[in-house]
């Protein structure tokens, strides 16, 4: 099996894994659920174990499933990282890359990967302009720099998007906040709480969730804070002002720490938004440069970025 296909396979399992559901994986592929099914069977079949119990309402994984899914997203990495080295040892690239990219986002994640980068490949330079937020929608940056880093729904077909991580947002306060006010059980009782929101502009899967199978819209009806800056946002929720919406790149480490409690979690992380944090580019301006450091960054955010293996690892959901 080429190295290619056994990265699909194993994604699509993951995908399975993840959604609970056939149809919901074969929807991030180019697949029908009956082909879904028919590839997890044949996975099952190679495997020697039985990876999912079906019933007509989900797919559920076994034990052997659960354990098969670690290692799986071992294996995918270990690849992806084999042929960044392969591409690494075969060449010798050199020259400038210029990138823009949102200020916390390039300060948590991106600048230590892009480090990373640079020790592996000693004759590639970066330029790094941090800016405030996801602010280039439209890539009018391109032409001066290579690379934008962005964030929601893609329209402009004008440029190229690489997919870099997946969006997760998890309600969250702090412990404080809640000792005081009390644990909402569920987003429909957001509405009685304090809040911390977006000024203007909000994300588009801000304060959504799923319920019954529907996307609906619950917040609180006091914002105690609102601001143009996700990381404003956070100190307010760190300070006890209230409940606040926001991706876990953002808020996986006070997770983690405990210094913030997430929400509506009992399940694990939610699902991922239907768009992402992308690298885009405009066609014609391609280089082997840039592509190369956008090989090395899938590597590192892709098919799970380390901030949500985390905390799927490691957090204790309350």
């Amino acid at each position: 099996m080429s190295p290619d296909i056994l990265t699909d396979q194993l994604s699509l399992f993951l995908d399975v894994l993840e959604t609970g559901s056939f149809s919901a994986a074969a929807r991030r592929h180019p697949l029908t659920p009956s082909a879904v099914a028919r590839r997890i069977d044949s996975l099952e079949n190679a495997v020697g174990s039985r990876l999912f119990t079906r019933s007509t309402h989900a797919v559920r994984p076994t034990p052997a499933g659960n354990a098969f899914a670690e290692r799986a997203r071992r294996i995918i990495e270990e690849l992806r990282l084999a042929r960044a080295e392969a591409v690494s040892l075969s060449s010798a690239p050199e020259g400038l890359i210029r990138i823009d990219a949102p200020a916390a986002f390039g300060r948590r994640h991106l600048a230590p990967a892009i480090a990373d980068f640079l020790v592996a490949y000693p004759g590639l330079d970066v330029q790094l302009r941090l800016i405030d937020s996801f602010v280039d929608l439209h890539g009018s940056h391109l032409g001066e720099v290579d690379l934008v880093l962005r964030a929601g729904p893609l329209a402009d077909t004008r440029l190229v998007a690489t997919t870099l991580a997946p969006m997760v947002r998890i309600a969250c306060a702090s412990p404080g906040y809640l000792a005081s006010r009390g644990l909402p059980a569920c987003p429909s009782e957001l509405p009685g709480h304090d809040g911390l929101d977006w000024d203007g502009l909000a994300p588009p899967f801000a304060w959504r969730f799923a319920v019954d199978g529907q996307v609906r819209l619950y917040r609180p009806a006091r914002m105690r804070m609102a601001a143009n800056n996700a990381e404003t946002l956070l100190f307010g929720a760190l300070a006890g002002l209230g409940i606040a919406h926001l991706p876990t790149w953002l808020i996986s480490e006070y997770l983690l720490r405990g210094e913030l409690l997430p929400l509506f979690c009992e399940a694990g992380l939610p699902a991922a938004e239907s768009s992402g944090i992308y690298a885009l580019r405009l066609e014609h301006e391609t280089n082997s440069r840039s592509r190369l450091l956008l090989e090395f960054l899938k590597s590192r955010f892709s098919p799970i970025p380390p901030w949500d293996l985390a905390l799927r690892s490691e957090l204790r959901w309350q």
